[in-house]
């Protein structure tokens, strides 16, 4: 029996080494509907930014001569009671809704973070009143919470930011105190005290590094889910305040017109449905991307 072996000359090669970056995209970009939701995010991100230079009319000049118009050549999604493009402000309102998502996202994430870190890293007495603190806030519906300090602030766009950040924070805390009484609790984070490093660069560099991951799936999700809030809150009349262009205060102005023009009410209700799916679809892509324990799943 002829034996078989590696010939001469033969040397056997090793299988090309995957980067981390090749294996994350495959992984995201595996999935139709992440890969979908993507393209939205890229859409809607490119209108807010370009909002004044692709709008075809001032969002915010009235023309009552014009008002109630279904769609033309013209006007694309018709006008509304004033008379204002609708089309105009459903650009200018992804703006606004993009604004409002950003920024009440990372306010509550940097002091929920820095809470979780600090409460799960010092332990004692200091994790005892911060979490009880946010026990308190996660004790009330995050929706009604965030209604709550609307109302009370008086509406407009920072205090609604100011409102969606306090009832984000717990979420982000809670997250990451229990990734850091995790991962601190890992052999090579006691090596690195022995070897004296300071509690910042053990927080900064070792625990935080690692704990990421699962803070960018959430920040992401959080992302359609404060753009959904504050569409509610400007629906309800104690978000986004006139004239100001945001979708929810759009779609609570045509609800009187739903029988004539209802194309008032389901173009911005349509926008805020494409983006809240879209931010979750990539969410979702993020964490099989980044779990290891998820990769390859579908």
């Amino acid at each position: 029996m002829a034996s078989v072996g590696i010939t001469s000359g033969q040397t056997s090669e090793a299988p090309p080494r995957v980067s981390e970056w090749q294996r994350f995209r495959k992984i995201f970009f595996d999935r139709g509907v992440v890969l979908a939701g993507t393209l939205i995010v890229a859409v809607f991100i490119l209108i807010a930014v370009i909002g004044p230079l692709v709008s075809p009319y001032d969002p915010y000049a009235i023309n009552l001569r014009e008002a109630l118009q279904g769609s033309s050549s013209t006007h694309w999604l018709g006008t509304d009671a004033a008379g204002r493009d609708t089309l105009s402000r459903l650009i200018y309102g992804a703006r606004t809704s993009l604004e409002v998502g950003l920024m009440s996202v990372i306010l509550s994430s940097l002091v929920g973070i820095t809470l979780g870190i600090i409460a799960a890293y010092y332990g004692g007495w200091i994790y005892t009143i911060i979490m009880r603190f946010v026990d308190a806030l996660m004790s009330f519906p995050m929706m009604l919470l965030a209604m709550f300090i609307a109302a009370m602030l008086g509406g407009g766009e920072k205090n609604v930011i100011i409102a969606l950040s306090v009832s984000l924070m717990p979420q982000y805390a809670r997250l990451m105190c229990g990734q850091v009484l995790s991962v601190k609790e890992y052999d090579y984070i006691a090596a690195v005290k022995s070897l004296g490093a300071s509690d910042f660069r053990i927080l900064v560099r070792h625990i935080f590094s690692n704990a990421f991951p699962p803070l960018v799936v959430q920040m992401t999700l959080r992302l359609g889910h404060s753009i959904l809030s504050e569409s509610s809150l400007s629906f309800l009349g104690i978000g986004i305040q006139p004239p100001t262009a945001a979708w929810g205060s759009m779609v609570s102005d045509g609800r009187n017109y739903l029988t004539d023009l209802p194309i008032m009410s389901l173009a911005p209700g349509l926008a805020i449905m494409l983006v809240v799916f879209a931010f979750n679809m990539v969410g979702d892509g993020l964490r099989d991307a980044l779990d290891p324990r998820l990769r390859g799943r579908l």
